[in-house]
């Protein structure tokens, strides 16, 4: 029987922060500022660690007087080829922790990550519709592709698993059906192409920032800017529909508009990530675990955090697939994908025991 009590939101409301901020409230947190700013200092130094090390080494002094034009000496190793890369690497490990943090605030499963419910499939599925059958070459074109595969996945997931009242764990299961179903398609479109085409999709597919370049860095920031913003404020509402449905909607909180924005805002970072760099995995799933553990938010989102952590990983991956392996430049998602097979197995056992 439910009693006034249970209905109390500040009964069972998580600790706050400090200040009440809206969407910001992660930032209102002195914990939670400065894990965010440790961790995007930690980006920015494996970003120079990376430009500081390899066959052409760049020093810190001499990456800023190259972008500040003070000298041309390094226009090349710089501007051309770290910068971007870097940059690349920053933004979609971004926006993927901020869309792995809001899916699985969402679904109440550390396994909702856009790379598990099949998120990344129908967006690269998508783009490859656009690459390999239409001849596509045009990045706003491939972009829509990509935004509207991910969409579609992304409504079927929400159709079948019944609208805004789905589980956690129904959303899971249909998204790693539809996901295989997906990969499935994007395999058959690799068959029926060119052997030239083929072999490019494919290594693309790997997900990669080895060909980064300043219009990938485009595309990554402005849809960065345009839905980081979005998953920030759907961070607050989430906050409330984890106290449960029926406390969340006696709070204001539109229950269906808030899973549809998710879900979309959710497709829209992994679309640019996966337009900007292919499909990488782990980064969305492991992000907002670690942020939260750090932040002390364990079971609330932490959008901004997570975002921060996703840069970290991503960036670290890629140093280590660039540098760890000799003159074999190893692109990121092989890296990411085995660090993220070991977690996922670890976690799934952390689940069936903690549910034993």
């Amino acid at each position: 029987m439910t009693t006034s009590t249970d209905l109390d939101p500040r009964r069972r409301l998580p600790e706050p922060s400090t200040l009440r901020l809206g969407p910001w409230r992660v930032l209102a947190s002195w914990r939670g500022a400065l894990v965010t700013l440790v961790l995007v200092c930690c980006a920015v130094l494996i970003v120079f660690a990376t430009l500081g090390t390899g066959p052409l080494p760049v020093n810190p002094s001499e990456v800023l007087d190259t972008v500040l034009r003070r000298t041309d000496e390094f226009d090349f190793v710089v501007l051309d080829i770290g910068l971007p890369r870097a940059c690349v690497g920053l933004l979609v490990g971004a926006g993927l922790g901020a869309a792995g943090s809001l899916l699985q605030a969402l679904t109440r499963n550390p396994l909702g990550s856009p790379d598990v419910i099949g998120f990344d499939s129908g967006a690269a599925a998508g783009a490859l519709v656009a690459m390999l059958t239409f001849g596509i070459s045009d990045r706003t074109e491939t972009a829509i592709f990509a935004i509207a595969g991910g969409g579609v996945a992304a409504l079927v997931v929400f159709l079948l698993s019944s609208g805004a009242r789905g589980t956690g764990y129904r959303i899971i299961l249909i998204g790693i059906g539809l996901g295989a179903l997906l990969d499935s398609v994007s395999a058959y479109l690799l068959t029926r192409s060119g052997v030239r085409e083929s072999m490019e999709a494919t290594r693309w597919l790997v997900g990669s920032l080895n060909s980064s370049d300043w219009p990938d860095v485009m595309v990554a920031g402005l849809g960065l800017l345009i839905l980081l913003p979005a998953a920030i404020a759907l961070g607050r509402q989430l906050r409330l529909v984890l106290l449960g449905p029926e406390v969340a909607s006696a709070l204001g909180v539109r229950l269906g508009f808030v899973t549809g924005a998710t879900l979309a805002v959710s497709v829209g970072l992994s679309a640019v990530a996966v337009l900007a760099a292919g499909p990488i995995s782990f980064v969305a799933l492991a992000a907002p675990q670690l942020a939260a553990r750090l932040v002390g938010q364990r079971r609330t989102p932490s959008v901004v955090a997570s975002a921060a952590m996703g840069a970290v990983l991503l960036t670290a991956s890629d140093l280590i697939g660039s540098r760890a392996f000799g003159d074999t430049d190893l692109p990121v998602g092989v890296i990411t994908g085995g660090v993220g097979g070991v977690y996922l197995a670890w976690l799934l056992s952390r689940e069936w025991r903690r549910r034993m």
